[in-house]
């Protein structure tokens, strides 16, 4: 006797895939910006290096988008490997040195104003 097995259906959807590219109205989302906001600002991003989107398919990469965003904050995330700057120590001071500077610059003043005062005289 010929069974008539019917196999199981597969579920639609059996594992989610992360997108690796998103249109320009999912960037702007993603930078908290409507998509006018994002065409306004475009091009002040593209100069400070954010990613351009790909030629063909006009998409973004958002792997690219967040190495771009963790670049401008390398205090905030160190393992990027990107260089933290460090600011400068204040040059030392040789507090004799600017006391000496000092005195000799209120020596010169003087001798300037008695030098005017015996011209005058």
């Amino acid at each position: 006797m010929a069974r008539n097995l019917i196999p199981p259906k597969a579920p639609a959807v059996r594992f989610r895939i992360e997108p690796a590219y998103a249109p320009r109205e999912k960037v702007a989302r993603l930078l908290h910006l409507t998509e006018p906001q994002f065409r306004e600002c475009a091009s002040k991003l593209y100069a400070r290096g954010f990613p351009l989107p790909d030629e063909t398919t006009g998409m973004y990469h958002l792997e690219a988008i967040d190495r771009w965003s963790k670049r401008k904050r390398p205090d905030l995330f160190p393992e990027t490997g990107f260089p933290v700057p460090t600011p400068e120590p204040p040059p030392r001071v040789d507090l004799g040195a600017k006391a000496r500077e000092m005195y000799e610059a209120e020596q010169r003043r003087r001798a300037e104003i008695l030098a005017q005062r015996r011209r005058k005289s």
